[in-house]
C-alpha cells in the first residue's frame, strides 16, 4: 500500500479498509467495520508480543498498562494524523461535511482496519514488523520511560465491563478549601470493594487519580479479579441460602 509503503497483493482489501460506513451506505458497498474488528485484535497481539519479549521481567499488570498506552483511540488517531490518513478515507457526504476526516474515532478505526487488511493480505509474520515500525515512535517513548498520561479510568472501566459486565463506581467522599481553590477526594469501588482513592483540584481529576491508585496499588492482574469474583460467588451463595431459610 503506497500510503504506508506496505506490500499489497489484494488492493481491494485496503480499499475496503478506507471505506467508512457512511460512504458504504450511500454507494451500497461493504464498510471497513469488520476489518476494524480484526485489526484491533491483530494490533493487540502484535503489541502484547512485543512487550512480552522486550520486557521479560515485567509482571502482567505492568505489561497491560503499557499495552493500553499504545492501543487506544488517542494513540491510533495521532498515528493516523501523522501519515495523513484522513485524506484517503472514503466518507459519506454528511460525514465529510461534519469534518469526519479529522475525527479521532474514525481515524483510529480506519487505522485498525488497515492493520486487519494487512494481516489478511500478508499474514502475521510479514505484518508484525510493519506494524511495529508504524508504532515505533510510541514504543520508543515507552522503552525510554517517557510514557504519556494514561487514561486509567477508561482502562479500569474496560476491564470491569469485560469481567463483571458493569463499570467501577466512583464517589466523591470529601471536598474542602475555599470556593476558588476547592480540592476533592474520590474513591473507586469494584464490586463494593474500595480499590483506590485520589485527590485532585476537580472531581474528574480526583476520580482519575483514584483509578490510577487502583491500578498501581491493587496490581490489576488476573489473580486480583479472580479474588473479586470469588467474593461475588460467596455472596451469591449466601443470598441463595438466606432465601431458602
Amino acid at each position: 500500500m503506497a500510503l504506508l509503503r506496505w506490500p499489497a497483493d489484494n488492493k481491494e482489501l485496503f480499499q475496503k479498509a478506507l471505506t467508512h460506513s457512511s460512504y458504504a451506505y450511500e454507494f451500497g458497498l461493504h464498510s471497513n467495520e469488520r476489518l476494524e474488528y480484526l485489526g484491533d485484535a491483530v494490533l493487540e497481539l502484535v503489541i502484547s508480543e512485543y512487550f512480552f519479549k522486550f520486557f521479560p521481567a515485567h509482571p502482567e499488570g505492568k505489561l497491560t498498562l503499557m499495552r493500553h498506552n499504545v492501543v487506544n483511540e488517542k494513540s491510533l488517531a495521532q498515528i493516523a494524523k501523522d501519515i495523513n490518513l484522513g485524506a484517503y478515507l472514503l466518507l459519506g457526504k454528511g460525514e465529510l461535511l461534519s469534518g469526519g476526516a479529522e475525527k479521532p474515532s474514525l481515524l483510529a478505526g480506519a487505522l485498525e482496519a488497515l492493520i486487519g487488511a494487512l494481516f489478511l493480505d500478508q499474514g502475521y509474520v510479514k505484518a508484525q514488523p510493519l506494524v511495529i515500525d508504524l508504532f515505533e515512535p510510541i514504543l520508543e517513548t515507552i522503552r525510554q520511560g517517557e510514557k504519556p498520561l494514561l487514561d486509567y479510568k477508561s482502562m479500569l472501566q474496560e476491564v470491569c465491563q469485560s469481567r463483571f459486565a458493569r463499570p467501577p463506581v466512583y464517589t466523591i467522599i470529601a471536598e474542602y478549601g475555599p470556593s476558588h481553590a476547592r480540592s476533592f477526594q474520590a474513591e473507586v469501588k469494584i464490586e463494593n470493594r474500595v480499590v483506590g482513592r485520589g485527590e485532585g483540584k476537580s472531581k474528574k481529576e480526583a476520580e482519575q487519580l483514584a483509578a490510577r491508585a487502583a491500578w498501581e496499588t491493587q496490581n490489576m492482574t488476573n489473580s486480583f479479579f479472580t479474588s473479586l469474583q470469588g467474593n461475588i460467588t460467596t455472596r451469591t451463595n449466601k443470598d441463595k441460602n438466606a432465601d431458602k431459610e
